[in-house]
């Protein structure tokens, strides 16, 4: 019986595993704060046709990050009409670039500063650093060949966007090649079944994807939901400087944190 009870209660309260959460069709209890994290965003790709970004940015998701582009020839269709979308909307956005490893990082660069604008308003790009498991690209570089490629590939995008471009990854790769590792970056981690903490180790983190069955407003298909770690003033710093707010005291004087207009 104290089990049923537990049980019920559980079911009642909508939280992990054991019923519908509303954001998410499959629910997963190591995530459940994120659920109530104030600032939400999402990322998109051509997998979401037509998503009506006013519709979504008015249900109060805050941001929106777009795949641009993929190596050193691809873009994503969508990705011109979804920059204009979330514009027009006057929804924060934000470019990705997913780094690939059968190309040279300055070709890859090259392709990201044709492609991407160089929006003032825009929020600082995202290198998306993953194995490419699921491409027809099965190179595998040493840890030293793969940090040399990214350090390349990250000075690339802030010199084109003025702004310190943020790092997107996910638990295979961190640990195989960005663990120990520092960067003045801001990391935007992927954990769907616990938080960051648990899966990274010692790895601050300023955007946490911590589902990608998500279900917001405006958009047909399931989308990945993502969480800004701080409050409406975090998030407000972080549009002004391009920073996190954590990190402008130590990256400021550089000039890597400058308010932007």
């Amino acid at each position: 019986m104290a089990a049923l009870m537990v049980a019920l209660a559980a079911c009642a309260s909508g939280g992990g595993l054991y019923g519908a959460v509303p954001g998410d069709n499959r629910p997963h209890a190591g995530v459940d704060r994120a659920r109530n994290m104030p600032i939400q965003g999402i990322d998109i790709a051509r997998y979401q046709s037509n998503p009506d970004l006013h519709t979504t940015y008015a249900s109060g998701i805050h941001f929106v990050f777009m795949k641009a582009t993929e190596g050193k020839d691809y873009i994503d269709p969508n990705f011109y009409a979804n920059w204009a979308r979330a514009k027009n909307a006057g929804m924060p956005r934000g470019a990705y670039h997913f780094m690939t490893w059968c190309s040279l990082a300055s070709e890859q660069a090259a392709w990201f500063i044709a492609n991407v604008p160089n929006d003032p308003d825009a929020l600082p790009p995202v290198l998306d650093l993953e194995w490419n498991n699921h491409s027809s690209c099965k190179n595998k570089p040493s840890r030293a060949d793969a940090l040399e490629k990214v350090r390349v590939m990250l000075a690339a995008m802030e010199a084109h966007t003025g702004k310190l471009p943020i790092i997107y990854t996910d638990m295979t790769f961190h640990r195989d090649v960005l663990e120990g590792e520092y960067f003045p970056n801001a990391f935007w981690l992927r954990s769907t079944a616990a938080e960051p903490h648990e899966r990274y180790k010692g790895r601050p983190w300023t955007f946490w994807q911590w589902t990608q069955t998500g279900v917001v407003r405006g958009i047909r298909e399931e989308v990945d939901r993502n969480a800004f770690y701080g409050d409406q003033n975090d998030w407000i710093n972080f549009l002004l400087t391009g920073c996190d707010p954590r990190a402008v005291a130590a990256l400021g004087p550089g000039g890597r944190c400058r308010i932007q207009k």
